[in-house]
């Protein structure tokens, strides 16, 4: 049986839940970070920028935020059961809030910028935790799929109009202004989620623990999800690392950005479009071939290296392909454990970390055996997403 309350599963609750997805966004903006952090130089010191930030250091802030992803997941999993998924997400909201306000509000200090990374990366750890547990308070079990490709959508919002907001800061005063106006945002975020009601879960008589939150790998099928988070992640990681290497190798383009850009725009696309097509169809039928035209898109790889244009939209492809598959597999997991949701979704953040450990392997392997490893990892891991979806589909049949 269900543990929330469907009551009230209209717009108007989902509308401030779905706009803290682009709060959420803000973790994918630590590339472009770096990059401004990177050029803000003084002219005393031109090896270091005014944030007191060395090259190395700027190159380190990244794992200020994703370690946190292994560190403070099941936490916050048994966070959200003891205090409920929406004060929890105000409180990531509030933590995010600080952190983007305190390298603006203390300036030029490294110990600010440090601290704030890492509240960053734990309150996006927080949020993602349990923000897209409270989508299924005011969602259908069968529409929630669905309802997280839509989230994924608006989270890929953040990084595509950053870019355009920076570019009218640096033009009217300083491009650092971006910290408080995304403080302001996340403030609005939160002032829009606690003014509206939203149907609480109910509550289970256990106390959660975090013994019994790891237990819940010992289920075969949370398991599979928990390994299907970190191939997904991994691939996408893996494939924004590898995209400008790849095409700075084999057509020897100076700036390989343009691979992500386009790699990004498709799946910002096929979120979008993948909130409408799993509204209508079973997301356990679509995992395999989702994965199946993301596996189309890496393998024509290998027969288009001639053309660059070609090349792209392989990417845009396998971007494309596995675009919905992260919100399927999440939405599989919380409705398989309905009881335990969010310890589900806990273990689920967790598994993100594995991004991190594909991309360690592609850099490797790229050193050992050549570009083609940047292709040849992605690949492995688009395979076993293809078994797994095998199995959803077949699980869903039993069902």
């Amino acid at each position: 049986m269900s543990t929330v309350k469907k009551a009230g599963m209209g717009g108007m609750a989902l509308m401030p839940i779905l706009f803290g997805f682009f709060v959420m966004g803000f973790a994918d903006l630590i590339g472009t970070f770096m990059e401004n952090m990177g050029k803000d130089t003084t002219l005393v010191f031109p090896t270091m920028n005014v944030f007191g930030l060395s090259v190395s250091m700027v190159k380190f802030l990244p794992s200020m935020i994703f370690i946190w992803f292994f560190l403070v997941s099941v936490p916050a999993g048994m966070m959200t059961s003891r205090i409920g998924r929406k004060n929890t997400v105000l409180f990531s909201l509030a933590v995010t809030g600080v952190a983007m306000i305190l390298p603006f509000a203390v300036k030029h200090s490294v110990n600010a910028i440090y601290v704030s990374f890492v509240l960053l990366g734990i309150g996006n750890t927080i949020i993602q935790a349990a923000l897209p547990a409270l989508v299924s308070n005011v969602t259908h079990p069968d529409k929630l799929a669905s309802r997280l490709s839509l989230g994924q959508f608006v989270k890929a919002m953040c990084p595509a109009l950053t870019p355009w907001v920076l570019v009218m800061l640096s033009s009217w005063s300083d491009w650092r202004l971006l910290f408080p106006v995304y403080a302001g945002i996340t403030l609005v975020a939160a002032v829009w989620l606690l003014m509206t009601p939203v149907p609480r879960e109910v509550s289970t008589a256990q106390t959660t623990t975090f013994g019994g939150c790891l237990a819940l790998l010992g289920n075969p099928f949370i398991l599979a999800m928990f390994s299907g988070i970190f191939f997904v992640v991994g691939v996408d990681v893996g494939f924004n690392c590898a995209i400008p290497s790849y095409l700075q190798n084999v057509f020897n383009l100076e700036n390989g950005k343009i691979g992500t850009t386009v790699y990004f725009v498709a799946k910002f696309s096929g979120s979008f479009l993948g909130a409408f097509i799993l509204a209508k169809y079973s997301p356990a039928k679509c995992f395999p071939i989702s994965a199946l035209l993301a596996l189309a898109g890496t393998v024509a790889l290998f027969f288009v290296q001639g053309s660059l244009m070609l090349t792209l939209s392989c990417f845009a492809v396998a971007s494309l392909g596995i675009s919905n598959i992260f919100g399927i597999v999440f939405g599989q997991a919380m409705n398989r454990v309905p009881d335990k949701a969010n310890e589900a979704a806990g273990l689920m953040v967790m598994a993100i970390a594995g991004g991190g450990i594909v991309a360690l392997l592609m850099g490797v392997l790229e050193t050992a055996i050549g570009v083609g490893a940047l292709v040849y990892v992605p690949m492995g891991c688009i395979v076993y997403l293809i078994g797994l979806g095998v199995f959803v589909a077949k699980h869903a049949k039993r069902a």
